[in-house]
């Protein structure tokens, strides 16, 4: 059931990489981002993050023919710093997608294992999943979550070669599964009985042109936080308290009422194709009804010349 709240849908899909040049590691990564203890066995660093909060899902997602310790998490990252040898080698791939608040947790859940099979079964690779919650401060809608993947395929033989059609920004698989993404968000609302749906593509391709939101410092924020909090002991709506706090708030409504006068059209438009159809269906009722009848060509004429000028 979807849940109840003044939420809307919104599209989040980043992918990026994690490379040794930026001191990353794929142990590192997958050990945070899953809550989880693993042991680089490159460097003997202990990545241990199982105090970490706010996991509310993991899981691998494997090829089918992959080995059997693809599916062992500390395994499976060890490999993939191991089959790389350059200081500056890309070890990772990342996947960050926010997931729908409108939906239950089972659904969220479904959503994200749903996508990263597909990116398994396209690109060959073992794919991490970890679905966060919200953190405990700032939106309480940010569900998301991170899809970690191997930059290698991996099979039978274990890792092989690199996935080289996600570097190329030619290749369009960015693009691709950022649409796709969409699609599958707008298929889960709508089974969920949600009526929002989202867009893959900018407002500039969309032909939308709309206000910007400004960047809130760390003073500027921390207000607003404390205004919050204050608003919620005092049992009354939150306001914003700083002028970027008021211009944003301002900007995020102006785009909740595009967003509701683009459904209402769309809604009276729909209607109104299905009304027209109703009632040509309606003529040509009456218009059959008017030959059994034996009413004559002439009647039966302006019967439907009446209800078609109607």
């Amino acid at each position: 059931m979807a849940s109840k709240g003044a939420a809307m849908a919104s599209f989040h899909l980043a992918v990026k990489t994690i490379g040794r040049s930026a001191g990353r590691s794929a142990t590192a990564a997958a050990a945070y981002r899953a809550g989880v203890e693993i042991t680089d066995e490159r460097t003997g660093i202990v990545h241990d993050y199982t105090r970490k909060q706010g996991v509310e899902h993991n899981a691998l997602v494997v090829p089918a023919d992959a080995p059997a310790w693809a599916n062992d998490r500390a395994a499976l990252w060890n490999a993939a710093e191991q089959a790389e040898t350059r200081k500056n080698s890309t070890v990772a791939r990342e996947y960050e997608i926010a997931l729908p608040a409108e939906l239950s947790a089972e659904a969220r859940r479904e959503l994200a294992l749903g996508f990263a099979r597909e990116i398994s079964e396209r690109h060959g690779v073992a794919v991490d999943v970890a679905i966060h919650a919200p953190g405990r401060e700032g939106d309480h809608r940010n569900h998301h979550a991170h899809l970690l993947t191997t930059t290698r395929r991996i099979g039978p033989e274990g890792l092989g070669a690199k996935t080289r059609e996600l570097d190329q920004k030619t290749s369009g698989e960015v693009e691709r599964w950022r649409g796709r993404w969409a699609e599958m968000q707008n298929a889960a609302l709508e089974r969920a009985n949600v009526p929002e749906r989202v867009d893959h593509r900018s407002h500039q391709r969309r032909g939308i042109e709309q206000e910007a939101t400004v960047h809130m410092g760390p003073s500027a924020t921390a207000m607003e936080r404390r205004a919050e909090h204050q608003a919620m002991r005092e049992g009354r709506a939150y306001e914003p308290v700083t002028m970027v706090g008021q211009h944003n708030a301002g900007v995020i409504e102006q785009r909740g009422l595009r967003q509701y006068i683009e459904r209402g059209t769309e809604w009276l438009r729909d209607a109104g194709q299905r009304i027209s159809g109703r009632l040509h269906e309606f003529a040509a009722t009456l218009a059959q009804s008017a030959r059994s009848c034996d009413f004559g060509h002439v009647e039966e004429q302006r019967l439907n010349m009446a209800i078609y000028q109607a």
